[in-house]
């Protein structure tokens, strides 16, 4: 893969023409709520939803009863509607930079 112009990858397939879209990375905190721990493992491991929306990392405390999403989407709103579809209210979502390559 081959950052392009567009803030796109392109895949270094000779044979291949397609761009992949760079999102930007947010973070969101919320309360878990009645949230196993089984459920957010598939959470994690679950494909991009209809919204374009990964979650690429779930960090939890049991005891604050609060959950902080680093999600990749195409933007804050992608976000807010993803939470919304299950019924979760964020407490705050902002888009973010990482250390890690995505």
């Amino acid at each position: 893969m081959l950052k392009n112009k567009e803030n796109g990858l392109k895949d270094m397939n000779r044979n291949s023409s397609r761009t992949y879209l760079v999102l930007p990375v947010f973070l969101d905190v919320h309360s878990i709520g009645t949230a196993t721990e089984e459920e957010l493992i598939n959470a994690q491991n679950a494909p991009r939803d209809e919204l374009g929306v990964k979650v690429l990392n779930i960090s939890y405390n049991l005891e604050a009863s609060a959950i902080y999403c680093i999600l990749d989407a195409p933007d804050k709103e992608a976000v807010k509607k993803h939470h919304d579809k299950i019924g979760v209210k964020c407490d705050l979502i902002m888009e973010v930079k990482t250390t890690q390559k995505m």
